[in-house]
């Protein structure tokens, strides 16, 4: 009786595994551009875990194209935003969860870098800069004033 319940449950985990993977589509597929910028961030989230476990694995090249997938994550997610058109002040619903979730990711990107060995730190300046200015500039949506 164990040794099949074993197969099954490999496979049941395996499975469960490749749900984690990060993966863009369904966000480019979602219509509304609120819902698309959150699907955006939790993958941006999901391909974080994806590049610390391929770094922690020693594929660096798996590490970079999770980086990448980091990077597009977070310029679909701010895109998507600013396509709604709304003002970030009086329509915060989208917004502010984004503008967290890119204080959050910058946290744990600056994290990731420290981990890393010296030598491999450099592949992740260039993310952590553009997830820094989409921050950045999420947050003065927040916080500007009515314009004079």
């Amino acid at each position: 009786m164990r040794m099949r319940l074993l197969p099954a449950l490999l496979m049941l985990g395996c499975a469960w595994v490749g749900c984690l993977r990060a993966d863009l589509k369904p966000a480019f597929a979602e219509p509304n551009l609120g819902k698309r910028s959150k699907l955006a961030l939790d993958n941006a989230a999901a391909a974080l875990r994806a590049a610390r476990e391929a770094y922690g694995k020693g594929d660096n090249q798996k590490t970079a194209a999770a980086i990448e997938e980091i990077r597009q994550s977070v310029d679909l997610a701010y895109d998507s935003l600013m396509q709604t058109g709304k003002n970030p002040r009086s329509s915060p619903r989208w917004f502010k969860p984004a503008e967290m979730a890119t204080r959050d990711l910058s946290k744990k990107l600056d994290t990731f870098q420290q981990d890393m060995d010296f030598a491999d730190r450099a592949m992740l300046d260039q993310v952590k800069a553009r997830v820094q200015q989409v921050h950045e500039e999420l947050l003065l949506g927040l916080m500007e004033g009515k314009r004079k």
